[in-house]
């Protein structure tokens, strides 16, 4: 039995070792991966069908997400990013908040800023409406650990308590810290996967402020009337699609349809405040919502507002640009569509 299926192996590398080969090197060079993203092009998501509310109003427009599609960097896609010119190369490194993060850390960051991003949308869409909203847990998780901390901590993990102090907002955590000298440690409790861990920091000058190394994002547990159901993909993740997330939601809240009969595309974060941030591949998400068709697109104050007037003019969009700074500006400007 032995002796024939060596017989029979020799018989396959004799007459078709080379295509064997040649397969395996081709398979090798389409999977293999570099250290790049490739960002390909940009589409939309209709933001009503990831928000489910009992009793919403219906509108007749839609409010849209912006997103950009991403490979993850390999031989072939990144040689096609030197001849395809809407394709864009990124170092995976700067997705990196620190030099120390893996990819996985780099997921598991985007998935958290994606729930808070998606709270501070709940609780700013139904604070201005006046719908009842009750915070009920506040737990600040891990964003980015500076690389002098040399403590076992890691993305994820939730902030307990400092000097014996429990954190119930992350301005108890900063008081402790300004109370400090540059130099002093704090004692600093965490947990992970329900364990608690004791570390100290070190309080660091950054910047000429007292800064431990460490950013957090707040996740709350909370009561909604009318109750709210989120129905975001798996793959979904990051916080750049708040502000519309804010808009749809609170649409759907009111009786006024603030879409206007219109489909509405944009991009932007949204802090607790109201406030709209800036995001990275704006040209892509505009991109997308001409290809989309869509009637507007809200682009966050500042570069990326001149970034998409000066693509506008170039490629001749036929679309309606918004700057907006806050939330409030962006339902006022909507008015007037």
């Amino acid at each position: 039995m032995i002796n024939k299926l060596y017989e029979k192996m020799k018989y396959i590398i004799k007459n078709y070792g080379k295509d064997i080969l040649i397969l395996f090197i081709l398979t090798l060079i389409v999977v293999f991966p570099v250290p790049y993203y490739i960002a390909v092009s940009g589409g939309t998501i209709n933001i009503n069908d990831r928000v489910k509310i009992d009793d919403e109003y219906k509108s007749k427009g839609t409010f849209n997400l912006a997103y950009v599609s991403e490979l993850r960097g390999t031989i072939p896609t990144y040689l096609l990013s030197y001849i395809i010119p809407s394709w864009e190369r990124s170092k995976i490194d700067d997705y990196k908040a620190s030099s120390n993060e893996s990819a996985s850390d780099i997921m598991l960051r985007d998935k958290l800023e994606l729930e808070s991003s998606n709270l501070n949308a709940l609780k700013v869409a139904y604070t201005t409406a006046s719908k009842p909203l009750e915070i009920i847990n506040n737990k600040y998780h891990i964003l980015y650990v500076d690389d002098r901390i040399k403590e076992d901590l890691r993305i994820g993990d939730i902030l307990e308590s400092i000097d014996g102090k429990i954190v119930n907002d992350i301005k108890d955590y900063k008081s402790v810290v300004e109370s400090k000298n540059f130099g002093d440690t704090v004692e600093v409790v965490v947990s992970r996967n329900g364990k608690r861990k004791t570390l100290n920091l070190e309080v660091l000058k950054i910047d000429n402020k007292k800064l431990t190394g460490i950013a957090t994002t707040n996740i709350f547990e909370y009561k909604a009337s009318p109750n709210i159901k989120f129905k975001f993909a798996k793959s979904e993740s990051g916080p750049s699609g708040g502000l519309m997330l804010t808009l749809a939601i609170y649409d759907k809240l009111v009786e006024e349809d603030i879409t206007k009969g219109k489909k509405i595309v944009g991009t932007g974060t949204i802090d607790e405040d109201g406030n709209v941030g800036e995001i990275g591949g704006v040209k892509y998400k505009l991109y997308g919502a001409v290809k989309a068709k869509a009637d507007v697109f809200l682009a966050p104050a500042g570069d990326n507002y001149k970034e998409c007037i000066k693509l506008q003019k170039e490629k001749k969009y036929k679309i309606k640009i918004i700057e907006v700074a806050t939330f409030s500006d962006a339902i006022e400007k909507l008015k007037n569509i």
